[in-house]
C-alpha cells in the first residue's frame, strides 16, 4: 500500500530539527531519541515512526488530500540508513571521538534537510540504486 508523500517529507523536517538541536547543545539523549525513531522507521516502515504517528493524527487531517503517493520501501530504507548514521554518531558522543559523533550526524543531518526543504530523499535513491543493481547481478 503506497504512502502520502508528505509524510516522510514531514518526518525529514523534524528529523532535521532534532539533528540541529543535537549538534547545538552535543545532547546525547536528543540523539538517542532520533535513533529510536529512526529504528521505529526503519523495522516498521515510516508510518511506525513517532513522527509518522504526529503527520498521520495531527498534520494529515488538516491537509488537502494528498496529490501524490509513494512506495514505503525507499523511505523505510532511508530509515534505516539514517539509523546507522544516528548509531554511529551516539557511539562517537558517548564513546568517542567527539569529531565521529559530529561528523556522522552532521551526515544525517545533511540528508535530512535535503529531504526536507527540496523533497530529495538520499536514502530513498541509494534504495533504486541497490535495487538496479542487484537486479542486474541476478
Amino acid at each position: 500500500m503506497d504512502i502520502d508523500a508528505r509524510g516522510p517529507r514531514f518526518g525529514a523536517a523534524v528529523t532535521t530539527v532534532v539533528l540541529a538541536a543535537v549538534l547545538i547543545t552535543g545532547s546525547t539523549w536528543l540523539l538517542a531519541w532520533q535513533v529510536l525513531a529512526f529504528a521505529l522507521g526503519a523495522s516498521g516502515g515510516v508510518a511506525r515512526s513517532p513522527y509518522g504517528w504526529v503527520f498521520r493524527k495531527v498534520v494529515r487531517p488538516r491537509l488537502g488530500p494528498p496529490a501524490q503517493f509513494e512506495s514505503p520501501q525507499p523511505p523505510q530504507f532511508a530509515q534505516a540508513v539514517g539509523l546507522v548514521f544516528a548509531v554511529v554518531g551516539l557511539i562517537g558522543f558517548t564513546a568517542g571521538p567527539d569529531w565521529l559523533g559530529f561528523a556522522a550526524t552532521g551526515c544525517a543531518l545533511a540528508a535530512a534537510f535535503l529531504n526536507a526543504a527540496f523533497g530529495y530523499c538520499l536514502g530513498c535513491e541509494m534504495y533504486l540504486l541497490v535495487r538496479r543493481v542487484t537486479v542486474r547481478a541476478q
